[in-house]
């Protein structure tokens, strides 16, 4: 069930402990406290910026996110995290004590996107629970560059929220479009209803 609590943002209970959030905004400037938060980057595998939130993300942290992403290890050569996993850097100069770095399908070059969305969502929050990450900010993972269409990316994303968050306090969804808005607002209201 949501309660609005301010312009544009709404809450919906999603377990007894865990609430998900949807709101508009710029998620290079969301944090909760700064020390248990941690932000998503819609990265591609290589996590070097690119373009969009990814590269709005490495210029809000500064260039230590940058040398922090080339640290991670390669898994093979050019590819530091595969299509649907998902590592974790500190946020340096974001608000957001944490980036969480995951790599969503590219909706027409996937054999299976939904399950590989999917897997970026897991991913996700698997890594903020073994960091100790209690908040964490999603933007629309897939739906820039990589053509996800809205209406399937948002039930993906809050049906995986609604199954893997319990442990979190709090999982918020950082909109910066008014139509992706829109989209996963009715898509919350209609899965999370009581």
């Amino acid at each position: 069930m949501a309660n609005e609590s301010g312009s544009g943002v709404v809450r919906f209970k999603v377990s007894p402990s865990t609430a998900c959030v949807i709101q508009k905004g710029d998620i290079t400037k969301w944090f909760i406290d700064g020390s248990s938060d941690a932000i998503v980057n819609p990265a591609n595998e290589v996590m070097l910026g690119g373009g969009g939130a990814d590269g709005a993300i490495h210029n809000a942290a500064g260039p230590d996110l940058v040398q922090a992403c080339y640290s991670v290890q390669e898994v093979q050569p050019g590819i530091r995290c595969p299509t649907g996993e998902a590592r974790i850097t500190p946020g340096f100069r974001l608000r957001a004590s944490h980036v969480i770095h995951t790599v969503g399908p590219i909706y027409n070059a996937s054999s299976n996107p939904r399950a590989l969305l999917r897997s970026a969502y897991r991913n996700s929050l698997a890594v903020a629970k073994e960091n100790n990450i209690q908040y964490i900010a999603f933007p629309a993972i897939s739906c820039g560059v990589y053509r996800y269409p809205y209406d399937e990316a948002a039930t993906v994303a809050l049906s995986t929220i609604k199954e893997f968050s319990q442990g979190l306090k709090e999982v918020h969804f950082v909109l910066y479009a008014s139509d992706i808005y829109n989209v996963w607002l009715d898509k919350a209201n209609e899965l999370f209803k009581n």
